[in-house]
This record gives C-alpha cells, sequence and structure tokens, in this order.
C-alpha cells in the first residue's frame, strides 16, 4: 500500500512514518518545513526517514493545490492518506489566525479534494485534537459530547475540518476518520511543547512558566501509543453502508490525566535537577483539564496505551540529553 504521510518531518507524522516503514509500507511524505519551530530538528527526522527505500519526500504546502495536485501525478498509486500537517499551538493561534485557516481549514480541504479526485481512497485519517472540546466541563471527554464552544482559533479550526471531513464522506463517500489527539509527549517531540520548554528551562537554570499556578491536569500521551492508534484505525477504514456516512471520530488519549506538577517532578528526577517555578494565571484559550474517554476506539480498533509517564518521561529526558549533547 501506497500511503500520503503530510506533516512528515513533524512529531507525530514523523513517527508514524517509521512505523509504516518498519511493517513494509510505502510511503510518501510532504512537508513544507514551516519555520514555526526550529527547522533543523524537522530536517534532522527526515534525514532519518530518507534511510528507508520506501520513503519519498516532497516540500510542499497542503494548501497548494497545484502543488498537491503534482503530487498526485507523480504518485499514483496513494491509496491511504494521514493528513497530520496543520498550524499547531493554541496560544500562537491568538497572534498569526491567518496561518490557521490556511493550513488546518483550506490545507485539509485541498486534501480531501486530492483525495476525493483519485477515485481510489481506501481510508482517510486526519489530526484533530482534543481542543474541540474546549469550555466543556464533563469528563472525561466523549466523542458523544457537543463540541460547539470553542475556546481558541486553533480549536475552531480543527474543528472545522473535522465537519468539513464529514460533509465528504456524506456526498462522495470517502472514508474518514479524524483523531483528537490528547497531549502528545516523547522523543523528538517538539520544542514548543510542555516536556521540552519544561526541560530545556531546567537544565539553563531558568525559570519555567507554569500556568493556573500548577493547578492543571493533561492526558499525557506517549508517542509511540499514539502512533499505535494512528496506523490501528488506519487498518479498520469505516464502513459505507449506503446510509450512514463511513467517518469515524475518535479520541486517542492515555485514559489517565495527570496532575501538572508531577508531569514535572518527574523530568526534574530524570534531570537531576530542581525547576524555578514561576507561576502564572491561566491562559487564554487554555482549559485546566482534560482527560479522554477511549472507549470508541477501544471497541473498533483495539487500542490499548502502555505507557505510563513513569516511564514515557524518562524515556523522553533520555532522548532529549542525547540530542542536546548533555
Amino acid at each position: 500500500m501506497t500511503i500520503l504521510v503530510t506533516g512528515a518531518a513533524g512529531f507525530i507524522g514523523y513517527h508514524t512514518c517509521q512505523r509504516l516503514l518498519a511493517r513494509g509500507e510505502t510511503v510518501v511524505g510532504v512537508d513544507s518545513l514551516n519555520p514555526y519551530y526550529d527547522v533543523a530538528l524537522k530536517e534532522l527526522r527526515l534525514s532519518h526517514l530518507a534511510m528507508h527505500a520506501g520513503f519519498s519526500y516532497v516540500k510542499a504546502d497542503i494548501a497548494d493545490r497545484e502543488a498537491m495536485a503534482e503530487v498526485a501525478r507523480a504518485f499514483p498509486d496513494i491509496t491511504a492518506y494521514i493528513n497530520l500537517a496543520a498550524q499547531a499551538g493554541v496560544r500562537h493561534s491568538l497572534s498569526a489566525p491567518h496561518d490557521y485557516t490556511h493550513a488546518n481549514v483550506e490545507g485539509h480541504l485541498v486534501m480531501l479534494e486530492l483525495a476525493r479526485n483519485s477515485g481510489k481512497c481506501r481510508h482517510f485519517v486526519y489530526a484533530s485534537s482534543s481542543s474541540v472540546y474546549g469550555a466543556n466541563t464533563k469528563l472525561p471527554f466523549s466523542v458523544d459530547d457537543r463540541v460547539d464552544t470553542p475556546i481558541s482559533l486553533y480549536a475552531a479550526t480543527k474543528r472545522a475540518g473535522e465537519l468539513i471531513s464529514h460533509s465528504y464522506s456524506h456526498l462522495f463517500r470517502i472514508p474518514t476518520t479524524g483523531l483528537r489527539f490528547f497531549t502528545v509527549y516523547g522523543p523528538w517531540g517538539r520544542p514548543d511543547m510542555a516536556a521540552y520548554l519544561f526541560a530545556k528551562a531546567i537544565i539553563a537554570g531558568e525559570p519555567i512558566k507554569v500556568f493556573n499556578n500548577g493547578d492543571m491536569r493533561r492526558d499525557f500521551t506517549y508517542i509511540d501509543d499514539i502512533v499505535s492508534g494512528v496506523v490501528g484505525v488506519l487498518d479498520h477504514p469505516p464502513a459505507d453502508d449506503g446510509v450512514t456516512p463511513p467517518y469515524h471520530l475518535y479520541n486517542i488519549g492515555n485514559n489517565k490525566s495527570e496532575h501538572l506538577m508531577d508531569f514535572i517532578g518527574l523530568i526534574e528526577t530524570s534531570l537531576g535537577k530542581k525547576a524555578i517555578y514561576q507561576f502564572e494565571p491561566m491562559q487564554a484559550g487554555d482549559v485546566k483539564e482534560t482527560a479522554a474517554d477511549i472507549s470508541a476506539i477501544q471497541r473498533d480498533v483495539g487500542f490499548a496505551p502502555t505507557t505510563p509517564i513513569s516511564i514515557g518521561v524518562p524515556t523522553f529526558i533520555e532522548w532529549f540529553k542525547q540530542y542536546h549533547g548533555l
């Protein structure tokens, strides 16, 4: 099977490509190398993927219709799509809103059009986010919950992607599955995310910003578990009964909400150094707690996360120290 993976140089995209290549798939990776964070990290990820004979890389913006049409012409055997390319970051969406509609709405639409026009899309899998739950106060978050109160533009664009996908499944019978990721961390992680930011500041002896005065909980999910969910879902496209749209939506989380201070404590222990705390109020667009109800993906795909933070955090720190030559 030839699979198109967008955001291939990104954190989740890189690990997904590695897993697919390891099981013998042919992977076409697309990434624009957006400078939102250090491009050198993205290029290093790509250099590892390039070691596989089954991997091809195309530098392109998924919102560029002609560029993506050229990808389709160059690789006519693509039958599955994993759209992980996106403008990430809740807080960044407050200052760069057009980046989010460009990548997360227009780019997502271009990818769905690519799949529709191919005429042979077996499954279209895409990244959504736990951020879509917004101001929802019911825990754990369920895919059956209403999600019409986003509190960030990032969340709104991710919800838009879910709705657009549903319309394509309904109109064109394209099997689509959206994945609401919950706070992903692990080796090769993004430098703008909490685990990386905390580790970097602690090593440098700089204060770490802890929002809502530390009274936060997150369903921290280790990257290997996330990828198991992505690949498992890819192998289980929704069936088309001719009545209901072939459309699925799942949470992918660790199924356990952890206190932020416990997460930081594991980073401190793994580094052998205490943090300097700078407590801050809640940030705009942020939520106090996330927790994933993963019963749907457990039932349909057999997804079962296996990595608690007590194992995942030290593994991340081991990679972090190696990457930075510490």
